[in-house]
């Protein structure tokens, strides 16, 4: 059995590090094992143009522990109001590297969102022309579609006419959670790709209800059936490089995870790594797991795969702290529910 693996150093392509004290807690926890991350973009006010991303990339830059070498990758929130020339100035000074589409009311902080998609016609037609990405929250809000069949018809409804009306827009569909989202990536030969989460690898909807109500395993999109989480191991392990890891790493402070109407979010920041190694081992692909987290993503991106490395060790099981402490409160660390072997670094 392999006791030792040496990967490139893994990048994350769909992260939230908040602001404020959130964000200096937080953002350690990603920069200790990845080089690079795609920030959401979904604070309060939303980061809606270049001058936004700027100014937030300043603030991170300024989080980050002495000494680590972690790039933030920036986006831009998508409203009815973007401007297709603010987009493409952004992008062509490096500054944004894809700009995220929340329908509104989808998910944490989206109210902000797009609710008419002909008024953003003009930006997506100008991504298109420019190559810059769109990252795409995947799940309608019409308060008649179940929860756990959202995905599966944004696809129909919105995904699937916006790829049919602008065919060289490259996508990303994130976080996907369903069969149905493999299958449509899995059905096309350009422009799209789909970020998979660790917690969905790993966690199906019995997991938040059996039991009890469990807040800290509560996500948007929403674990499904035991059925789509085995779709979603068999496409993170498979080798396609139409799969990558966007761990969706979601903080909250425990407070408003353990309350009437909790947040969405899992904060898996800290242990990731450890976690997926598990997986791919479990699933007999650990020759996938550099694939899935350090080179798909770059590739889909148009950016070189790193050049450093991190070494996993297999061994006693790792004891990863319950949660992290902020200046504002205390925020659970995921927990994968069996032990966690391999430990990054040592």
């Amino acid at each position: 059995m392999t006791q030792r693996l040496t990967i490139r150093r893994p990048d994350d392509w769909h992260l939230h590090l908040r602001d404020g004290a959130m964000l200096r807690a937080v953002l350690p926890e990603t920069a200790r094992h990845f080089g690079r991350a795609i920030i959401m973009p979904n604070l309060v006010p939303p980061v809606v143009t270049a001058a936004d991303a700027r100014a937030y990339r300043d603030r991170i830059l300024q989080a980050l522990p002495e000494a680590a070498d972690f790039t933030p990758l920036m986006t831009l929130y998508l409203t009815e109001e973007t401007d297709p020339a603010d987009v493409a100035a952004a992008h062509a000074s490096g500054l944004i590297h894809a700009v995220k589409l929340y329908p509104a009311g989808a998910t944490t902080n989206s109210a902000s969102g797009v609710r008419d998609f002909d008024k953003v016609r003009a930006v997506l037609e100008k991504m298109a022309e420019i190559g810059l990405t769109l990252c795409v929250h995947g799940e309608v809000t019409d308060p008649e579609i179940d929860i756990f069949d959202r995905e599966a018809v944004f696809i129909d409804r919105v995904l699937d006419p916006i790829r049919r009306q602008t065919p060289e827009l490259r996508v990303v569909l994130e976080h996907v959670t369903t069969r149905d989202g493999i299958a449509y990536i899995g059905e096309t030969e350009k422009n799209l790709a789909g970020t998979i989460t660790t917690h969905h690898l790993v966690i199906n909807r019995n997991h938040i209800l059996v039991g009890g109500i469990r807040p800290h395993y509560y996500c948007l999109p929403v674990a499904k059936r035991e059925s789509h989480r085995l779709a979603l191991r068999a496409a993170a392990t498979s080798g396609d490089p139409r799969y990558f890891l966007g761990t969706d790493s979601a903080p909250h402070l425990d407070p408003l995870k353990e309350s009437a109407c909790g947040c969405a979010g899992c904060f898996t920041a800290t242990n990731t790594m450890s976690v997926l190694a598990e997986v791919f081992e479990q699933d007999g692909a650990l020759d996938r797991l550099e694939a899935f987290t350090s080179l798909h993503g770059a590739r889909y991106y148009g950016l070189p795969a790193s050049d450093a490395t991190i070494t996993l060790t297999r061994g006693d099981p790792v004891p990863y702290p319950a949660r992290i402490d902020t200046a504002d409160g205390p925020v659970t660390v995921f927990d994968p529910g069996f032990p966690l072997h391999w430990q990054v670094g040592a």
